[in-house]
């Protein structure tokens, strides 16, 4: 629909304190094809379908949630890992006194120039660049792809709605392929698609042969897939990736992990395939998960009407600073890579030790772990966290009796372990 002028605003104005003289039910029912009649205008009245309660004395009224949209009243809330501060005080531990291995982070931090830089910002009064142009100047001498195929949001999360609300219309369907980023199914039920569940293999890997299937019969929009997939770290191999990208969907490669994976980005792939996009963030890699900076790799075709729908101001000065800063210092970036790859192997060969947990080798900075012995999944984390250790546990489908583990520092690693032996 366009946008509608009303000129008689006297007469509407007239009307609406009439309305308020009366109560709800003594109102007209109006059809769709009733009007008021103003000076120069018709405005379309369409009859009200919002839902309405009765109260003590008969009179029906407007509750708020009636006009939130139909499909968002049965959504369930994304479930976020706690806040620092919200842990520390349910636990009755100092911040410092938390050894965090259940959301990924980066326990190293950022480099030193991110501090410095935010120490001397000058100009946070001022809206911030909505082209982020430094930014993804130093994107692309760092990726090796041109600055017009990038586009930088608010985390990668951003991008991930963003991408569905220029190319979903309600019922339309995406492929999902669980266990992975819950993410993906959460954004998709916002938007109002349908979500097409593909499971993965036993070993974590891609149901490829499903995937063309499913693609075939149901004629989804995209695909969302995570390499290393969080939350097992497994990685999608480029024969496999190929065959998807030609089939008849868009797809959307999210590389938040990709660093500790030894592999290459997928980013300059945008320029030869007009349905891939490729996203990654500055939360692992930099240590930047507060500041939430995320960033992808798109077509001309397509991010061409992605600038067009995005916020104009949705990555802050200080995101765009504390970024910017960070690829400055690539030696860092790249010596604190090493560190965690190099901890990841000595905490995967330590978990295989327990006689009740199955890890699972990994790509990425977290290892997941199926949880055997009749051991209780949940209790273990809570125990843990009662401990003041905490890890993620899962209780869905694909993953019930599963946790999660971020690698930490080697010290972390000391104390996780020390804990798991009281179980030993």
């Amino acid at each position: 629909m366009g946008v509608i002028d009303v000129y008689n605003a006297s007469s509407l104005y007239m009307m609406d304190i009439q309305c308020r003289s009366c109560c709800y039910s003594s109102l007209p029912r109006l059809s769709p094809t009733s009007y008021f009649q103003g000076n120069r205008s018709l405005v379309r009245c369409m009859a009200s379908t919002l839902p309405i309660k009765h109260v003590d004395d008969g009179r029906k009224q407007l509750t708020g949630d009636s006009f939130i949209r139909p499909h968002l009243r049965e959504l369930s809330p994304y479930q976020p890992i706690l806040p620092f501060e919200v842990l520390s005080t349910r636990l009755g531990r100092k911040p410092e006194d938390i050894i965090k291995l259940d959301a990924n982070e980066n326990p190293y931090g950022p480099p030193p120039e991110v501090l410095e830089a935010l120490g001397a910002m000058r100009f946070p009064y001022v809206y911030p660049d909505p082209e982020s142009r430094r930014l993804r100047a130093a994107l692309a001498e760092d990726s090796g792809i041109e600055s017009d195929y990038i586009l930088v949001g608010c985390g990668a999360d951003e991008l991930i709605d963003l991408i569905m609300r220029c190319v979903l219309e309600p019922g339309d369907k995406i492929v999902d392929c669980p266990p992975t980023f819950t993410m993906y199914a959460f954004d998709a039920a916002v938007n109002g698609a349908l979500v097409i569940k593909v499971p993965r293999k036993e070993d974590f890997s891609l149901n490829v042969e499903h995937i063309a299937e499913v693609i075939q019969q149901e004629k989804p929009k995209c695909i969302f897939l995570t390499s290393p997939n969080n939350p097992d770290g497994s990685i999608i191999n480029d024969e496999d990736l190929l065959k998807i990208l030609d089939l008849p969907i868009l797809v959307v490669l999210d590389e938040a992990y990709i660093e500790f994976s030894g592999m290459e980005s997928k980013m300059t792939w945008v320029k030869k395939h007009e349905n891939l996009i490729v996203l990654r963030t500055f939360s692992k890699r930099a240590g930047l998960a507060g500041l939430r900076v995320g960033y992808g790799a798109f077509p001309l075709s397509i991010i061409e009407y992605l600038w067009r729908a995005k916020q104009p101001y949705n990555v802050s000065v200080a995101a765009e600073i504390s970024a910017c800063a960070a690829l400055q210092n690539p030696t860092y970036l790249e010596k604190v890579k090493d560190a965690l790859v190099q901890e990841r192997e000595r905490l995967y060969m330590l978990l295989k030790e327990v006689p009740f947990l199955n890890p699972y080798p990994s790509y990425s900075n977290f290892i997941l772990c199926e949880v055997t012995s009749g051991m209780d999944a949940k209790k273990l984390k809570d125990d843990l966290a009662h401990m003041g250790v905490m890890i993620r546990h899962y209780n869905n489908k694909e993953l019930k009796g599963y946790v999660r583990v971020s690698v930490g520092k080697p010290e972390h690693t000391d104390a996780l372990m020390k804990c798991l032996k009281a179980w030993m």
